[in-house]
């Protein structure tokens, strides 16, 4: 049951990683900003979610398991922070976000009893055949998503133009 968990956090926490850089270099926060945005912070919440499964090392409550769910936390503040218009704040909390990923994500693949390092010994076909998977799927996600999804609602400029001539 743990290996379950531990693939599902593995899998999650690599797209996390992969797509947040789209967020952060994309200029324009459009339609697609949200789309991907959304799809990120799914995938954080699996994270720190499946996080709290994972009992391998210790066999009890860690650091790890104090960081899940201070992200969890940062993240639902940043998702609430940019529903209330308060951009800065909604960057903070989702760069921090990221950041600790990429933090936490670090150090499971160097810390030697860690299950990527030990994978990457037994069997390190299997490791960059899934980096290689997720890094396709991220790929083909951003790809779909930048090619399909509108930048804008397409009803909003017309909804716009007739609450702005309705009220002269």
């Amino acid at each position: 049951m743990t290996t379950m968990f531990i693939a599902i956090h593995a899998l999650a926490a690599s797209g996390v990683v992969l797509l947040a850089p789209v967020q952060i270099i994309r200029r324009t926060k459009d339609r697609r900003h949200r789309w991907i945005g959304r799809s990120w912070v799914i995938l954080m919440y699996l994270v720190c979610v499946s996080g709290m499964f994972i009992y391998t090392l210790s066999g009890s409550f860690t650091v790890f398991h104090a960081l899940a769910i201070f992200t969890f936390g940062t993240t639902t503040v940043g998702v609430i922070a940019i529903r209330r218009g308060n951009i800065r704040r909604h960057i903070a909390m989702m760069v921090g976000s990221w950041l600790g990923a990429l933090t936490a994500g670090t150090f499971a693949a160097i810390i030697p009893g860690r299950e990527i390092p030990q994978l990457a010994i037994v069997d390190p076909t299997l490791l960059w055949g899934a980096v290689a998977a997720i890094v396709i799927a991220a790929t083909v996600w951003v790809g779909y998503v930048l090619k399909f999804v509108p930048a804008q609602a397409r009803s909003s400029s017309n909804s716009g133009f007739l609450r702005k001539n309705s009220m002269t």
